[in-house]
């Protein structure tokens, strides 16, 4: 089966972006993949060496070039800059023969086959998300993205979009218009403008299996009465997110997977 992969980089996650597909790669066997990679700064260079790797693994990259000025106008943040709309408006960029893509971060394991979540339908869904069911997460978001309305607050590290519907419905000046209303409040805007602009459109997903976040082993235990443990989550969940400002490939790091991201990557590097 032919899956479509979405990823958005600048050269500082060209090597997480390996490991993660070759997480992907490996688990995902029976499975062919096109990656479009959409970006404005990455080298010739840089491009030429993830071609290679990607087809030295039987699979395909299609390199889409943002031009420079095309978001020249859109109101920015001081840590964000405009390719925060990369994500977002990753539709108008694609080919139109694409319906459906699936966006993944490069801060992503996935241990598992990805077919049923690339499946999903999506009737009447922009996206399809998870949300990491933390009470904190939950209502400080709630408050914060007032007055727009959240039932829960989705983390946009995985995305599956529906680019047919997301053609007919996201209109880019109404995100340029959010931004420049509410940047005081944004602190993750790509995230926070899909939650309070698409929050009702978004299907949602078991964050346990498809968006799984590693700093929080012990509460999916516990509040699992013990079913999700380490044998039952690397056997079910398909993503494994290393969410936060921790990363597994740098210095200092520990955290309840480290060794399993350090046996990817050294597979992939």
């Amino acid at each position: 089966m032919l899956m479509n992969i979405l990823v958005t980089i600048n050269s500082n996650y060209i090597k997480p972006l390996k490991v993660m597909l070759k997480s992907l790669f490996l688990n995902n066997p029976e499975e062919k993949f096109i990656v479009y990679l959409l970006h404005s700064s990455l080298t010739t260079e840089e491009l030429d060496e993830l071609k290679q790797y990607i087809a030295g693994q039987g699979h395909e990259l299609k390199v889409v070039t943002i031009d420079d000025n095309y978001f020249r106008d859109a109101p920015v943040l001081l840590h964000y800059s405009k390719e925060m709309y990369y994500r977002l408006l990753a539709f108008k960029f694609l080919p139109l023969e694409l319906d459906r893509i699936l966006y993944l971060d490069p801060d992503i394991l996935v241990i598992n086959p990805i077919r049923e979540l690339y499946n999903q339908n999506m009737e009447g869904y922009l996206f399809a998300a998870a949300y990491h069911d933390l009470l904190t997460v939950r209502e400080i978001n709630k408050l914060r993205l007032k007055p727009y309305e959240i039932d829960a607050y989705y983390n946009s590290g995985v995305l599956l979009k529906n680019l047919e519907l997301q053609r007919q419905t996201i209109d880019e000046q109404e995100i340029f218009e959010f931004v420049d209303r509410n940047k005081v409040k944004l602190l993750l805007p790509d995230q926070d403008i899909i939650n309070a602009l698409y929050a009702k459109q978004i299907k949602n997903l078991d964050e346990k299996l498809y968006n799984y976040d590693t700093r929080h082993y012990s509460y999916y235990k516990l509040t699992s009465n013990g079913l999700w443990d380490m044998d039952y989550v690397i056997r079910n969940t398909v993503i494994l997110h290393f969410c936060g400002k921790k990363k597994p490939w740098l210095k200092g790091y520990s955290g309840w997977f480290h060794s399993l991201y350090k046996h990817y990557e050294k597979l992939a590097i």
